[in-house]
């Protein structure tokens, strides 16, 4: 234990996931010996991550406008649209080049233990998207690809059972290749692409 503000630095660095009591201690002696400038371009960049970034108003996603730069992009396919749990999902779908349509980030997973029911999430904001047609076009397919583990099982459960009434409507579920209790942001893009091209029906 350490007096004041140092171990306050290292009790709010130790708050932050992934990142345990040493990794913590670490980072504040890290911090400490760092020069001035260097510490105000960090203080700087965490007061413009708090003020600048927006969530995209169709699909959730993080943005600097008021829409991401794949909603925007005219060449985005309208009918196809992605389930992802967090913004970091978007990007690690988005490596594997595989998937040419829209997201939509629900922002976390059913988890009734930690209070996270479907009104915690963007759940209603999906189906308001699903029942819109956008620029003539309808949404035909809606592919889960909340994480394999058991929160993302249960929220794909839950979407499935929440979309199977829309007609016309194939929703599909990220198919095997990636590990049961994994997260989608440390899946390599070969396993990523071949889940999502070999997705399945529910």
């Amino acid at each position: 234990m350490y007096e004041g503000p140092v171990q306050d630095l290292i009790d709010e660095l130790g708050r932050l996931p992934g990142v345990g009591p040493k990794s913590a201690q670490r980072i504040a002696f890290h911090l400490l010996a760092t020069e001035s400038a260097d510490i105000e371009r960090l203080q700087n960049a965490l007061q413009k991550v708090k003020e600048g970034v927006v969530f995209c108003d169709v699909c959730g996603n993080v943005s600097a406008e008021t829409r991401c730069r794949i909603c925007r992009d005219p060449k985005r396919d309208l009918s196809l649209v992605c389930v992802v749990e967090e913004p970091k999902d978007v990007q690690a779908i988005e490596r594997t080049r595989e998937f040419k349509g829209r997201y939509h980030v629900l922002g976390g997973a059913l988890d009734p233990l930690s209070g996270i029911g479907p009104d915690q999430l963007r759940i209603r904001q999906l189906l308001n998207r699903i029942g819109t047609t956008t620029d003539g076009v309808d949404i035909s397919e809606v592919i889960i690809a909340t994480d394999p583990n058991t929160e993302g099982e249960a929220t794909a459960t839950y979407l499935v059972r929440m979309l199977r009434d829309f007609p016309g409507l194939t929703v599909t579920r990220l198919a095997s290749g990636l590990p049961m209790g994994g997260d989608l942001e440390f899946a390599d893009e070969l396993t990523l692409g071949r889940a999502l091209s070999g997705r399945r029906s529910m």
